[in-house]
C-alpha cells in the first residue's frame, strides 16, 4: 500500500466552546471538540485536548505556523501539530493558531506563552458555550492509500479520506449528507469535506471519522455521494 504525505484544507462544522481557565490571562482560546465523543463519550470522561484555537488579531500564513511549531518541538521536546485555521460564526470570521498534541488543559497558557514569545497577538478574551462554527484547517495529512481514491490516516486511526470527483459547496455538501445518512443503515460517524493539493491541482475529498471503517463501507458511503451528485 502506497504511503503518501499531502497538504490540504479541512472544513468541517462543530459546536464550539470557548476555553476559560488555565490560558494566558485576557486571551480568546476556542476548544474544539472530539470528534470521536459520540462513540467514546458516554463510557469515559475526556480530559485531553483534541484541537485549541489560538484566536490571533491577524491571519498567520500557514509557512510561518509551520516554522514557529517546529522550533517549539525542538525547543521544549514536544510533538504539537499546528496548523492555519478560519473560525466562522455567522458573518464572523475569526483568524487562528490550531493547535493539536497538547497532553492536558493545564498545559494551554504554557504552549500558548510559547507561540506568544515567537510574535502571535492574541486577541482579548470572550466567552461562549456550545456556538454553531465553520472551521477552515490548513494541514498535513499522512495517509495510507487503501484503494484508488480512499485513504486511512496514519496519525489517527479512525479516520479516512474518500476522494470525490467535483467540489461541492457547504449547502449542497449538507444536503447530500443528510440523504445518504437516511439511507444507510451503518450510519453512525463524523463526516467533513476537504481539498488534497495534488498534481499542481485540487483533489476533492471527504473525511470520514469512524472506529473500524471497512472497506467496503468506506467504498458505499463514496458510491452513495457520487450516486446523488448526478
Amino acid at each position: 500500500m502506497v504511503i503518501k504525505e499531502l497538504i490540504g484544507k479541512i472544513i468541517i462544522e462543530e459546536n464550539i466552546d470557548t476555553v476559560n481557565q488555565n490560558n494566558l490571562p485576557k486571551t480568546f482560546v476556542i476548544n474544539v471538540p472530539d470528534p470521536y465523543k459520540n462513540y467514546y463519550g458516554r463510557y469515559t470522561e475526556i480530559t485531553k485536548p483534541t484541537s485549541i484555537i489560538f484566536v490571533t488579531k491577524t491571519p498567520n500564513s500557514f509557512e510561518k505556523i509551520l516554522r514557529v511549531t517546529r522550533k517549539i518541538n525542538n525547543k521544549y521536546n514536544l510533538q504539537l501539530h499546528g496548523a492555519k485555521c478560519e473560525v466562522k460564526i455567522n458573518t464572523r470570521i475569526l483568524n487562528g493558531v490550531r493547535v493539536k498534541g497538547i497532553k492536558d488543559y493545564v498545559e494551554i497558557g504554557k504552549i500558548q506563552q510559547y507561540y506568544k514569545d515567537e510574535g502571535y497577538d492574541f486577541e482579548k478574551n470572550e466567552k461562549f458555550h456550545d456556538v454553531d462554527s465553520l472551521i477552515r484547517i490548513n494541514r498535513f495529512f499522512y495517509v495510507e492509500e487503501l484503494e484508488k481514491g480512499i485513504y486511512h490516516s496514519k496519525e489517527e486511526d479512525n479516520t479516512y479520506y474518500i476522494e470525490m470527483p467535483r467540489y461541492m459547496n457547504w449547502e449542497e455538501f449538507k444536503k447530500l449528507t443528510y440523504d445518504v445518512k437516511h439511507n444507510i443503515t451503518e450510519n453512525n460517524y463524523d463526516i467533513a469535506k476537504g481539498i488534497f493539493y495534488v498534481n499542481e491541482g485540487i483533489t476533492e475529498i471527504l473525511r470520514i471519522v469512524k472506529p473500524k471503517a471497512t472497506l467496503e463501507w468506506l467504498k458505499t458511503i463514496q458510491q452513495k455521494y457520487i450516486e446523488k451528485m448526478y
